[in-house]
């Protein structure tokens, strides 16, 4: 297994299993929004702005629904050029500590490897404190070239951008203005090219 990755941005997750899960990933400040919790904590929230101000911060919530609230609240409190965020794949099964899968049958956080883990933290952009940091992309798409790619605004656009998110291994509730800041966060234009030629 790699070395944690030693990185400047603290990374905030939904609760204490993702946050056990990240341990050993990632060498940084991590915290926890305790789940919805978070909508009522009016300190734990003005914890994480200034720990945004200070550093910035990478969201990584689970793939399901919640997590997605959980995302969008963060991302409307927090301001948008400190915030940098980590999606994990859409993975069916149960973590190992449940009975049962949850609502929508996907692995959260928790249930990830490493691996995958560390490939979120480093396609977010994180800044890596140790060795070069990788170029983080700067794509250029907008939402009128999602609407001209058949990913927004016309029939069978979200059959569309669901086949897209699946073959890029990002969670199936993006929304079109989700997926267009992912593409642009994730890859540079000449890979997008190339993916969405295919």
């Amino acid at each position: 297994m790699s070395a944690p990755l030693r990185i400047r941005e603290a990374i905030v997750v939904e609760g204490r299993y993702d946050k056990a899960a990240l341990a050993g990933v990632a060498d940084t400040l991590i915290l926890e929004t305790a789940g919805f919790g978070v909508f009522k904590d009016g300190e734990r929230l003005a914890f994480l702005r200034r720990l945004a101000v200070q550093r910035g911060l990478i969201v990584l919530t689970d793939s399901d629904g919640a997590g997605f609230v959980i995302r969008n609240y963060l991302k409307g409190a927090i301001p948008k050029d400190r915030l940098k965020h980590a999606y994990i794949p859409d993975v069916y099964g149960k973590e190992r500590r449940k009975k049962a899968p949850g609502k929508e049958g996907k692995l959260g956080v928790e249930g990830m490897s490493p691996e995958i883990l560390r490939s979120a933290i480093l396609r977010a952009g994180a800044t890596v404190l140790d060795g070069d940091a990788p170029d983080r992309p700067a794509g250029d798409l907008t939402m009128a070239d999602l609407f001209a790619l058949g990913l927004s605004g016309v029939p069978e656009a979200a059959e569309r951008r669901a086949a897209l998110l699946k073959r890029l291994d990002l969670p199936q509730h993006m929304s079109a203005k989700a997926l267009l800041a992912a593409l642009n966060a994730l890859y540079t234009p000449q890979e997008l090219d190339g993916l969405l030629a295919k």
